[in-house]
């Protein structure tokens, strides 16, 4: 019998294969059922999606005009209309570089990989920012989805790179970098990440050099990516720890100098093994981006939040918070599968 035609009795089996399960099965879907109608009734059949304003939303359920008014902040924060192009074309380039990468030959990932990490980051920056050429736009102005995906983006620049650079020194038999290794990894996880950006937005221009100023959204950036770095140390580490001592061997004996052998035959293998632990912590860093609110950057939460403000929308909580909440969950459940085909890509 072939796989496809045997699913359906597999199912069979599982859901009703007993009595017992069959019961379970049943008081499941009930409860599923519960639970599903009112949301659906809500969000879909008696939701309102024509419109303009809040009278226009005279039903019982969801108002989602105001979604649709609201798109633009959602979406971009302050940022000015006219310059919207600029965020659109950096996504559209990371999009395609990213693209370029998973599907370019084997021989060629490394060197595009290289290219974009040495490109992107400040072609990112300078169509945001503006300058040389482009329209200044102050960070004040940046929000919504644009500032969370820019947050994540470059605070994993500096987590992920340092992190794998702290595990190498967890794991290193000279003794001073073992030590600075341990405490700045225990330093960071020992501190809830909303106090660190919270200081970092405090203590950083205070012990600047006079005339030198961070930016809030940069000090924000580098206290989630020192906090993130110290997690993806410790997931890392567990791959270094995973691999048997005979490959570090190996390679010793074929007369690879330490850093060669890290880079070619020890780092390879340990990230394929901790993939799982480094997505876990990418992800745990996407949400974590909400708490930027609290040095009053305004990434897609805080948009949800300051867009409740408007007395012409009162009562909009709901709407808000379901929208934002989905655009987080899609989000982190298309990561979470990116990693799942890396891992079954890999295994074969």
């Amino acid at each position: 019998m072939s796989a496809a035609a045997s699913l359906p009795t597999n199912w069979r089996e599982r859901l009703f294969g007993s009595p017992t399960i069959t019961v379970v099965t049943l008081l499941l879907a009930a409860l599923i059922a519960w639970i599903a109608v009112p949301i659906i009734r809500w969000a879909l059949i008696d939701a309102t999606w024509s419109g303009q304003t809040r009278a226009d939303c005279a039903g019982t359920g969801a108002c989602w005009v105001f979604i649709k008014a609201r798109f633009g902040q959602f979406m971009y924060g302050f940022y000015p209309i006219e310059e919207r192009w600029r965020p659109n074309l950096a996504g559209i380039l990371f999009a395609l570089s990213g693209a370029a990468i998973v599907f370019a030959p084997k021989r060629l990932k490394l060197g595009l990989g290289l290219a974009a990490l040495v490109i992107l980051p400040p072609l990112g920056i300078w169509l945001l920012a503006g300058g040389f050429g482009l329209r200044p736009i102050e960070t004040r102005e940046w929000g919504g989805l644009m500032l969370t995906v820019f947050i994540s983006i470059y605070a994993s620049l500096i987590a992920i790179p340092l992190g794998i650079l702290l595990a190498l020194g967890r794991q290193s038999e000279l003794k001073v970098v073992k030590l600075i290794s341990v405490l700045f990894i225990e330093f960071w996880r020992g501190v809830p990440i909303i106090a660190v950006i919270f200081l970092a937005s405090l203590l950083l221009p205070l012990i600047m050099p006079a005339g030198i100023g961070v930016d809030r959204l940069a000090r924000a950036v580098i206290g989630l990516g020192f906090c993130i770095a110290a997690y993806m140390a410790e997931a890392v580490r567990g791959g270094l720890q995973a691999l048997p001592r005979g490959q570090r061997e190996a390679a010793t004996a074929l007369g690879l100098s330490y850093w060669k052998a890290t880079w070619f035959i020890i780092l390879p293998q340990a990230l394929r093994i901790s993939l799982p632990a480094i997505t876990n912590e990418f992800i745990a860093l996407v949400k974590n981006t909400t708490l930027v609110l609290v040095v009053s950057i305004l990434d897609l939460l805080g948009i949800a939040q300051a867009s409740l403000a408007d007395p012409a929308w009162v009562g909009m909580n709901m709407e808000a918070y379901v929208f934002s909440g989905a655009i987080y969950w899609l989000i982190c459940f298309a990561l979470s599968r990116w990693s799942k085909s890396l891992e079954t890509k890999r295994g074969r």
